[in-house]
């Protein structure tokens, strides 16, 4: 993979220029897409930026965020073929002011919903990267790019980067711009990123933001409270193994590793985050659905059809429920400094039918909480499995710092 962090030192040591930097991974990408097949545009002759922290760096966008040099299909050809916005979205303008040039858009599942692209695993190309960020992840995973953007719903940032073996963080809730972003659920829809390694996420996050607090340096000795979801249902093949070994080496490299229970309004919030999504979701995409009932995604629209019996006075409730949620998390965060968990229940799937289970993801999203992935195990057949570090909301250095923590750990 292209690290980031690596680019930008050779950058400002002299030792390599924005040019010979940009043109590394538009060699990379020409060597390897064809083949993994992470985008669904490229740019016209992009050039390298001579000025801000990220110049050089190139990055990709997914299909879903709003270009005004590259069309915005959303995954969905069959209604929005050739949709060109007039701007870029907020995020992609603070990437260019911050020095990036963008590249291409990656591929997404259709409108950030469940219809798979035909991105493969670079890990294993038998398997799914993941989604809805499908491209973004395997794109950074191929080593064609050293960073990408990429939203989460439900699990489409954190779950990807576990399967195809990435860093990557969604951070508290609107800390980037949604602004230009194709709208899923409002209450729930969050940018994020993706990179080879936690101190990359952390180098870019601080550079768009602003906010160099953002890169954080690594948490001594940290608090951690482990969290099995056992709410959310057994963990996969490679899953229990990853989330046991992540907290082993975390104690081992002395941090103060115990298991948490979820108190019963945390997991009624796991329960109820499709209430939120699904409701809001049916304003999202009333014209879709309406007008374009019969093109519209097989997957999402099944979604859609299966849904439709959510009330507003069903949606007060979760909204309620969410609410009590967020204090009571933000209670037992205030005995540890991040909660620790799984990414993803195990492995890839093989094949490219399914993008992979959010169980182990929505609790966080609908909680607004920072998460970032570090990848944790090497399961057989050369798949992935990552944790997630998890800080309350607001404190995504704290989530970067502890992620550096168990970074460092799970390489001693």
């Amino acid at each position: 993979m292209i690290s980031l962090a690596d680019q930008k030192r050779r950058i400002e040591q002299g030792a390599l220029t924005p040019d010979a930097a940009l043109a590394e991974s538009l060699t990379a990408i020409d060597k390897r897409e064809a083949e993994i097949k992470a985008f669904v545009a490229r740019a016209k002759n992009p050039k390298a930026q001579k000025d801000g922290p990220l110049r050089g760096i190139a990055v990709g966008i997914k299909d879903i965020i709003d270009t005004a040099d590259m069309p915005t299909e959303m995954g969905a050809p069959s209604i929005y073929k050739g949709n060109q916005p007039r701007a870029d979205a907020p995020i992609v303008m603070q990437l260019r002011q911050a020095g990036a040039t963008v590249v291409g858009k990656t591929t997404t599942t259709a409108f950030a919903a469940n219809d798979p692209t035909p991105t493969l695993n670079p890990r294993n190309l038998g398997h799914t990267p993941g989604g809805s960020s499908s491209g973004s992840a395997a794109a950074v995973a191929a080593g064609m790019i050293p960073l990408a953007v990429g939203t989460q719903t439900g699990g489409s940032v954190i779950r990807p980067a576990s399967f195809c073996g990435v860093a990557a963080i969604k951070p508290s809730y609107r800390l980037l711009p949604p602004v230009g972003v194709k709208c899923f659920s409002w209450t729930l829809d969050t940018v994020g990123l993706f990179a080879a390694d936690v101190e990359d996420v952390a180098i870019a996050l601080a550079a768009i933001t602003g906010r160099s607090e953002l890169n954080a340096p690594e948490l001594k000795s940290p608090r951690i409270g482990v969290v099995t979801q056992d709410f959310a249902g057994p963990p996969e093949a490679g899953g229990s193994e990853a989330l046991q070994h992540a907290a082993r080496a975390a104690a081992k490299a002395g941090a103060s590793v115990r298991e948490l229970k979820m108190p019963e309004i945390v997991q009624e919030a796991w329960r109820i985050h499709i209430v939120v999504q699904q409701f809001e979701a049916h304003q999202a995409f009333a014209w879709e659905y309406r007008e374009n009932y019969d093109i519209m995604p097989p997957l999402l629209r099944k979604r859609l059809d299966d849904s439709r019996h959510f009330t507003p006075a069903d949606y007060d409730a979760a909204r309620n429920v969410t609410l009590k949620a967020r204090a009571a998390l933000s209670d037992i965060l205030k005995d540890v400094d991040v909660l620790l968990a799984l990414s993803a229940p195990g492995i890839a799937p093989k094949g490219l039918d399914s993008t992979g289970d959010a169980r182990y993801n929505q609790l966080w999203t609908l909680m607004g909480t920072p998460c970032v992935n570090v990848p944790a195990y090497v399961a057989d057949g050369n798949l992935p499995v990552g944790v997630q570090t998890i800080a309350d909301f607001g404190h995504d250095a704290k989530a970067i710092a502890a992620a550096r923590f168990m970074g460092r750990a799970l390489k001693s």
